[in-house]
């Protein structure tokens, strides 16, 4: 048997351990913790599973090193403990079985092999001793080492079984893929395909955070692929999964939306590890198959995708409980996310920059980013040129801030000033005279300060109330 000499928490592990064999209790760190030490990663979760008593270990490794947060949940059989940044979760060696209707299991005792067949992948099943005759001792009876070197995702057991039972598996399954860079089994994945209705009993709570998962990976494209070739995608979020397909209608043709969001959600990603501006590349062309319109002479048009796609994005938010107040900036990303390429495309004038930093306002920067990582044609030739005026936009951007600080822009000239100088009460009629002039402002008809606001609603827009 291969053993483990050093690996993170050793000092603690063997303390573990010690006191496991004064009470002659086998105890094993399992799980995520021993998959993380061979994949080189940071793992903050320990998983010790023990032949017996396990409730009863963590209480005394509690009293001897000294731990004061000890948590048991009797209901579970289980008990946690907290050790400065490390959450270690002590659970007697159990077998589980489920009824068709939920992926909560009934839990009896259990063997150490009965405990390691019910965990969702092999990579998840390796283990080590922790007790002196076996401390350091890796168990691998599941083939979980082979699969980490390989960089494969399989069940322990028959595949269609393990999602069946626990249809959380297969988003899981997906999910590790795409954060490993892994593959999953050909039978693994074909098991998947054919239990995808069952991810319906999965709650939205439980299918957001893996999607959140997938989303915050260095290559988001790949779960998503997986997820619409298993069928899940259509399922879960089939707003997305329509997207997909290359439109062709006569010699007209338009790239395959669905790849073409992938791109842009890969491209974002590459740059910001900020999730809710890869949210907003995942929706932000959610609503062109419902705005797509052919016209013989032209082609395919989608007018409007950018204000109904905006729209949709509460009631997405809402069904996959995303926090709510992240809706207002995907929403703002998306119904502007065209405004940076039509400026672009044009001679950057002053006053469409400042219009475009004016809406925009905190978000511009990520609205660029955004607006960049949108240009995915093939021809090169193309994207430079795109390329190139954005590189104009962005200096116009930084002249026109350092000289009026454009972005959330109120009119010094603030509406109690408004209502004294024309004897208004409060009403819609201030507000339009304020309107008045954020419009002069961000058109460069006037500077923002009180002798020149004053002078232009005088002289230029002669007000009378």
């Amino acid at each position: 048997m291969t053993r483990l000499t050093s690996f993170p928490s050793y000092d603690l592990l063997k303390s573990i351990g010690r006191i496991a064999d004064k009470y002659s209790i086998q105890a094993f760190v399992i799980g995520g913790f021993v998959r993380d030490i061979f994949l080189g990663r940071q793992s903050y979760d320990i998983d010790i599973v023990c032949l017996h008593d396990s409730i009863f270990l963590a209480d005394k490794i509690s009293q001897v090193l000294h731990f004061d947060n000890l948590v048991i949940y009797k209901t579970f059989g289980t008990a946690m403990i907290k050790k400065d940044n490390l959450q270690i979760e002590f659970v007697n060696t159990r077998k589980e079985s489920y009824s068709y209707t939920s992926r909560n299991p009934v839990v009896i005792n259990g063997t150490f092999q009965d405990d390691q067949q019910r965990r969702d992948f092999t990579i998840n099943t390796l283990a080590i001793g922790l007790n002196e005759n076996n401390f350091g001792e890796i168990i691998n009876t599941m083939h979980g080492l082979e699969d980490l070197n390989n960089k494969i995702i399989r069940t322990p057991i028959d595949p269609g079984k393990t999602f069946c039972d626990d249809p959380l598996r297969m988003l899981r399954a997906i999910r590790f893929a795409t954060q490993l860079g892994f593959t999953i089994s050909p039978e693994t994945f074909e098991a998947i395909i054919e239990q995808k209705e069952r991810i319906k009993i999965i709650t939205k709570e439980r299918i957001r955070d893996e999607i959140n998962k997938i989303l915050s990976s260095p290559q988001p494209s790949i779960g998503f692929q997986l997820l619409y070739n298993s069928g899940i995608l259509d399922i879960i979020m089939p707003y997305i999964a329509k997207l997909n397909g290359k439109i062709q209608i006569e010699s007209f043709s338009h790239k395959d939306i669905f790849l073409h969001t992938l791109q842009v959600v890969d491209n974002v990603s590459r740059e910001s590890d900020n999730i809710w501006l890869r949210w907003a590349a995942l929706l932000h062309d959610i609503a062109k198959p419902q705005t797509k319109k052919f016209d013989p002479k032209y082609g395919f048009s989608f007018h409007g995708h950018e204000i109904i796609g905006a729209r949709m994005v509460k009631n997405i938010f809402y069904d996959l409980h995303l926090p709510k107040n992240k809706i207002k900036y995907i929403e703002k990303l998306i119904r502007l996310h065209l405004r940076p390429i039509a400026i672009a495309q044009d001679i950057v004038s002053d006053s469409g920059v400042r219009r475009l930093a004016f809406d925009a306002g905190e978000e511009l920067n990520d609205l660029m980013l955004l607006c960049k990582a949108d240009i995915t044609s093939h021809n090169s030739k193309k994207v430079m040129e795109y390329m190139d005026n954005f590189k104009k936009v962005e200096m116009k951007i930084k002249a026109i801030e350092a000289k009026d600080n454009i972005r959330n822009l109120q009119p010094i000239l603030n509406g109690e000033e408004i209502m004294k100088k024309f004897n208004l009460p409060p009403g819609p009629k201030v507000g339009q005279i304020k309107t008045l002039l954020k419009t002069a402002i961000i058109n460069g008809e006037v500077k923002n300060t009180h002798e020149d606001l004053l002078y232009y609603l005088d002289n230029i827009l002669k007000i009378k109330v």
